[in-house]
């Protein structure tokens, strides 16, 4: 009985991390994308209005 028990907290972990995987997977893309690039955008508008003209940008 010592090989279910060295073998169940594995096999729980593998299955919740399928799961999670999965749920990452679905929550891509969808109704939500667009939203989540508008705000990405406008960071990015924010970001680059802050900068002066003459200002390199910050190498990344």
């Amino acid at each position: 009985m010592d090989y279910l028990a060295a073998l169940f907290a594995p096999t729980v972990m593998a299955v919740a991390f399928c799961y999670l995987i999965i749920t990452m997977i679905k929550s891509q893309g969808g109704a939500n994308k667009y939203k989540e690039d508008a705000a990405v955008d406008a960071m990015e508008a924010a970001r680059t209005a802050e900068r002066p003209s003459g200002a390199r940008p910050a190498a990344e």
